[in-house]
């Protein structure tokens, strides 16, 4: 399993010179490759070299930093014509362009790790540089000192200088479960189980309207002062909901895991174009990362071994978990469930939780069946 471990680092003034000098001259390289991958139309990384290696050596890049700015630009091109061929965006017009402090791969040779210092020592374009300080978390500094693999990327965001590593964590053994635990997504409530806990999505919301009218009114004015404080809230919101969204999962899959049940989710893929809401919840059904919270649920329940099955969401809405009787009138607002056979009562977003688990029962067995031959 992978797992990205992202570590901030914390440099003196020269080394943040250093570190920023090197992502400048890197992007300068990457923008010089792009064009004369575009002039010549060669986007391979091998016939890239042939074209560009020498200049960059004369540029004051090293052998392994000009391989990777190279290999990165090829990278570039191979992403975008893959999006082209899957009609995610129109075809290139001009040369892939990177910005000054665009990320820059490091491998091996031009990084190390000094996991219980707390420290790296990394190249750049004034020298080999040690004794670089970085902070991350005891969970984050084992899985670098056990499993880290491959290259790391310098990234300088929102003022920081962070250090993204990938960590190949050997996959957990999966237990059998003992039943599954149901997990309903919406917008009222952003995650609610069979168990009856809700996330409540209120205060979330309301988070979430505060920032699109301040954004909206900084937009309006159109002076600089209003551009700047756009630039410096632009990933604001997004942090926020990852953040709610690392909270909610961790919950979900620590409940699991204690009580030795499985989760069973929702396959929400298409929802977008399926589900028909009014005006006022549309901004809210875009904008959140319910995808991200799925990703985040699955990645932590397989750390931790525990089972995650998909499940058909069609009408779990409408069912009722007692009797399963189906009808559009079982719900007459969106907290009430009553169904109109049985006489069940219960919160709305509970009932379709369950109704998840009770799918998710079958789901598992239904995969996990022995082969009759």
């Amino acid at each position: 399993m992978k797992f990205v471990a992202q570590v901030r680092l914390f440099p003196t003034p020269a080394q943040e010179a250093a570190l920023a000098d090197t992502l400048r001259l890197c992007n300068e390289a990457a923008n010089f490759v792009s064009r004369i991958a575009w002039e010549t139309k060669t986007f391979r990384n091998y016939d890239l070299r042939l074209h560009t290696y020498g200049e960059l050596k004369n540029m004051s890049l090293s052998a392994q930093p000009a391989q990777h700015v190279i290999k990165k630009v090829a990278d570039a091109y191979t992403t975008v014509k893959a999006q082209v061929k899957a009609r995610l965006r129109k075809p290139l017009t001009k040369p892939i362009g990177f910005r000054p402090d665009a990320a820059q791969p490091f491998d091996d040779r031009c990084l190390s790790w000094q996991v219980e210092a707390r420290t790296v020592s990394i190249w750049t374009t004034g020298g080999r540089m040690k004794g670089v300080a970085f902070g991350c978390s005891d969970e984050q500094a084992a899985a670098l000192a056990a499993y880290r693999k491959g290259e790391s990327d310098l990234v300088h965001r929102d003022g920081m200088w962070l250090l993204i590593a990938t960590c190949d964590i050997p996959d957990t053994d999966v237990t059998e479960p003992d039943g599954f635990l149901g997990v309903d997504l919406g917008i009222a409530n952003i995650a609610t189980t069979d168990d009856g806990k809700r996330r409540s999505g209120k205060h979330l919301n309301a988070v979430r309207h505060r920032n699109r009218e301040l954004r909206r009114r900084l937009q309006a004015k159109q002076t600089k002062s209003a551009k700047r404080l756009l630039k410096a809230r632009r990933r604001k919101e997004a942090r926020f909901a990852r953040d709610v969204n690392h909270v909610i999962s961790k919950d979900i899959v620590t409940e699991a895991a204690r009580t030795g049940r499985g989760i069973a989710l929702e396959d929400l893929q298409g929802i977008r174009d399926r589900v028909r809401l009014r005006k006022p919840q549309r901004v809210t059904l875009h904008s959140w990362a319910f995808h991200e919270l799925g990703q985040f649920v699955a990645y932590k329940a397989r750390r931790a071994g525990v089972a995650v099955v998909y499940v058909d969401p069609a009408y779990t809405s409408q069912g009722c978990s007692a009797c399963g009787h189906v009808d559009k009138h079982n719900r007459p607002n969106q907290e009430t469930f009553a169904c109109t056979s049985c006489g069940f009562a219960e919160h709305a977003d509970v009932n379709a939780a369950r109704n998840i688990a009770s799918r998710g029962v079958a789901g598992w067995a239904a995969v996990n069946q022995p082969n009759a031959a």
